[in-house]
């Protein structure tokens, strides 16, 4: 795992400690397997024990049934927040990990995993599907832990990170295993699930305990490509009783159109859960192995999300709650629930402590173990505090699109995850969640003591979380040339936006590196396509190249830099008809090792 050698040392300290962890409290032949499954943007009504009546989910349902269950546990409002908080027992501001673009769903690699941790402690350890923290060395689901990866780039398929001429494909998908661009056949969905399997397969075989994750893209857009039997049966469905809204006849239409395709891909999750369970009771496995399935955020419309309000990139409880199912029939019994307040962060040192590995003591973790509630050693937990907070730009802004959860009080200013900032005074609100789980009445003017003390816990928690490193947002680089990536695809996710909107075809941006030596390197622009002749200017540091850009080429485009070491800016500017804009991706291919 690379260090970055300007980090301070006690900040590297932290990842340094995984390893001394051992697993002391468990015998390595008794301690349970691991599989969390989470589907993005599914949301938190879509699943037919949630009370959904339209969106088929009977594996789940069933899942349910014999499993414990969080009914009170929260994720971030979008992606890559959630998945921070997830793999790192901490909150994402402590990651660098602020945004779902542009170089900010970057997380710092500092940061210790809980791939990191288990695989430490002996474990196998697998990703399959979503990673959306990093797409370049020392950043990828493969340097934080994994020791087996199949990944699509970015924070999903169908964005300007996807391998050239597999743009946007759910079926017959390009996809990165173990760091190369790889075309699969099939579904992604159904793809994850196999590799999954796979490879919960060649651990079993090898008498070695596993950690597995599996993150499905589905059912995040684009919504051109789903299981397409599954689309023609809910094409025949209404889903007039999941809307939130009433909707004139043409909208109506398109909007079930659109609900067909997130159906679809929600009941070919739920179909690969099926053959997930099928094949743990194949293998002799399901009675010890550990399953958990949740979502990364509220839905991606707005509909059904039981008797709360919001969607995707809310702070109210809509788009910030997932349920949380816990299936480990060795431990937990069936039917066993808890309405503790729990969330993302809590995940980590929670499986730690059913697989017995310690955490050093000087490890800052922000959750804790939930386990207690789900095994029967506990009824409640003590009280505590959880704040999210999610929204665009460079640097969190207090106040900005947050909450703040204590039971049974919620504040919260839901100044919108779209913008990089809000002017004026925030205008809090006040909500108790007990008597009023929709937020229809609040009652700041009601509780003045208790909207001053939140205020202040709300003030200490982001004076806390912002300090956790020097410099603490400033944004993670790729480090280039180095025997772990000698070829480095650098997209628009990961750019430094500088011009125009992020990801339209006349923006620009700038990409964040380190090379640890110097050295020679080919650089390659790609392009849309379509564009007519123009001149590319590349600058990469005091460097600075001129190369001519032949119309209409996709690729092909390339010229030779000898890069000094230390950390530098690469900039490419390119000139078409007098206007100038960015490349849709550059390759980075180091020429002397």
């Amino acid at each position: 795992m690379y260090r970055n050698p300007f980090v301070p040392a006690i900040v590297v300290c932290l990842a340094v400690l995984t390893s001394e962890i051992s697993i002391g409290r468990a015998d390595a032949a008794e301690r349970p397997n691991v599989i969390v499954i989470m589907s993005d943007d599914q949301g938190v009504g879509d699943y037919g024990f949630m009370g959904n009546p339209v969106i088929r989910t009977p594996e789940l349902d069933a899942m349910h049934r014999r499993s414990g269950f969080l009914s009170k546990f929260y994720v971030s409002p979008v992606c890559a927040p959630t998945r921070a908080c997830l793999m790192t027992g901490r909150y994402n501001y402590r990651t660098r990990c602020i945004d779902t673009y542009i170089g900010r769903a970057m997380m710092d690699s500092d940061e210790v995993t809980i791939a990191e941790f288990l695989k430490d402690a002996g474990y196998r350890t697998g990703i399959y599907g979503k990673w959306h923290m990093g797409d370049n060395y020392p950043l990828r689901a493969m340097d934080q832990g994994f020791q087996d990866s199949l990944v699509h780039r970015g924070g999903g398929i169908g964005q300007p990170s996807d391998p050239i001429g597999a743009e946007g494909k759910y079926t017959d998908p390009t996809l990165i295993k173990n760091g190369e661009e790889t075309p699969m056949e099939g579904y992604c969905t159904d793809i994850f699930f196999d590799a999954a399997m796979d490879f919960i397969d060649q651990s079993v075989r090898a008498d070695e305990s596993f950690f597995t994750y599996i993150a499905t893209n589905a059912p995040h857009g684009p919504f051109h490509d789903v299981p397409e039997a599954l689309y023609e049966e809910y094409l025949k469905v209404d889903f007039s009783p999941i809307l939130i809204n009433k909707l004139d006849p043409k909208r109506l239409e398109q909007e079930s159109d659109k609900l067909a395709r997130i159906a679809a891909m929600i009941t070919n999750i739920d179909e690969n859960v099926g053959r997930l369970f099928t094949k743990l009771d194949t293998l002799g496995v399901r009675e010890n192995t550990i399953v958990i399935y949740l979502n990364d955020n509220g839905p991606n419309t707005m509909r059904y999300v039981g008797d709360m309000r919001g969607m995707k990139s809310h702070v109210d409880d809509g788009g910030i709650r997932s349920p949380l199912v816990f299936h480990w029939p060795a431990k937990v019994n069936a039917g066993r629930s808890s309405d503790v307040l729990c969330a993302h962060i809590d995940l980590l040192p929670t499986l730690l402590d059913a697989c017995g590995v310690d955490v050093p003591a000087d490890h800052k973790l922000d959750g804790r173990s939930f386990l207690p509630l789900l095994t029967g050693q506990a009824t409640s937990l003590p009280p505590r505090q959880i704040v999210l907070q999610t929204h665009r730009g460079d640097q969190p802004q207090p106040y900005h699109h947050f909450a703040l959860h204590e039971e049974p009080w919620k504040l919260v200013h839901p100044s919108g995850f779209g913008r990089e900032s809000f002017s004026g005074q925030p205008r809090l609100q006040l909500y108790d969640l007990s008597k009023d789980p929709r937020q229809k009445n609040n009652v700041a003017d009601q509780y003045p003591e208790v909207m001053r003390r939140l205020k202040q816990d709300y003030d200490a928690w982001f004076q806390d979380v912002s300090s956790t490193r020097p410099d603490n947002y400033a944004p993670p680089r790729i480090v280039i040339g180095t025997e772990h990536e000698m070829q480095s695809v650098l997209t628009r996710q990961d750019w430094r936006h500088t011009q125009g909107r992020p990801w339209a075809g006349n923006s620009n941006g700038v990409w964040l590196l380190e090379a640890p030596e110097a050295g020679e390197y080919q650089i390659e622009l790609i392009f849309s396509g379509g564009h007519p002749g123009g001149k590319a200017t590349i600058t990469a540091g005091e460097l600075t190249e001129t190369l001519a850009i032949a119309a209409g080429n996709r690729r092909g485009h390339t010229t030779d830099l000898k890069l000094p070491a230390g950390k530098l800016t690469l900039a490419v500017d390119v000139v078409f008809e007098g206007k100038v804009q960015g490349p849709h991706q550059v390759i980075l291919t180091r020429r002397d090792r």
